[in-house]
């Protein structure tokens, strides 16, 4: 009965949150058309910026729909071992673009010979997320380390960093430090990360400061 519980008044919060991530994007994308209507509106521009409120509030739907996937079970995240310095590769390639944009630097550092217990896509989805976050909060000049060791994945920075006090909070659902809170981003992330490398048998450790950057290790049991 406490489970039931606990489980429902986890779920009704997890609808609210949603709920209240869903309207910020909604009211600005609102207001944007109205602009547009307007005489001597730049058309132009609001319509782009009201595309970029359609883009957020799709990935958050994205999100959480993955999210539910993964906790109904639908998604076998661990099955056999993926190989990972071309997941890291391919991964650095994808976001080559908007890493330059942000002017962060990526490097990659794993042997060919280290594997992961993860899914391949499951494995991409960690790292990306990962690193998606070090580009969109690091900061400028930074520089982003993608590095794999046998039974351990890194994912480093040495950019802005958050307070120490927040590092417990950062895979939280929802949860964004104040630097984070004025730009662009789902808040579910780092939550998806800890839930696919959890479901593989791994943990999840952040470190870092202020000004000493983040470091995230996921750790696999051994094989």
């Amino acid at each position: 009965m406490e489970d039931a519980r606990a489980y429902e008044e986890l779920r009704v919060g997890f609808t609210a949150a949603v709920s209240h991530e869903l309207r910020t994007p909604l009211a600005r994308l609102l207001a944007l058309l109205d602009s547009a209507s307007l005489p001597g509106a730049d058309r132009d521009d609001l319509l782009a910026q009201a595309r970029e409120q359609v883009e957020e509030m799709s990935e958050l739907i994205d999100d959480v729909l993955f999210l539910s996937e993964l906790e109904s079970g639908r998604e076998v995240v661990a099955l056999g071992s993926t190989p990972v310095l071309p997941v890291l590769e391919e991964v650095r390639n994808r976001l080559a673009d908007s890493s330059e944009r942000a002017d962060v630097s990526i490097r990659v550092e794993a042997s060919p010979d280290v594997e992961l217990p993860l899914r391949r896509r499951m494995l991409q989805i960690v790292v990306e997320n990962l690193a998606v976050n070090s580009i969109r909060y690091a900061g400028p000049g930074a520089a982003l380390l993608l590095a794999a060791r046998p039974g351990e994945l890194e994912v480093s920075d040495d950019g802005r960093g958050v307070a120490e006090d927040e590092l417990p909070r950062l895979f939280e659902r929802f949860y964004r430090s104040d630097r984070a809170r004025a730009s662009r981003g789902t808040g579910l992330g780092l939550a998806i990360v800890k839930h696919v490398v959890a479901s593989a048998g791994g943990q999840v450790e952040a470190s870092g400061g202020r000004g000493r950057g983040l470091r995230v290790v996921c750790s696999f049991p051994a094989p």
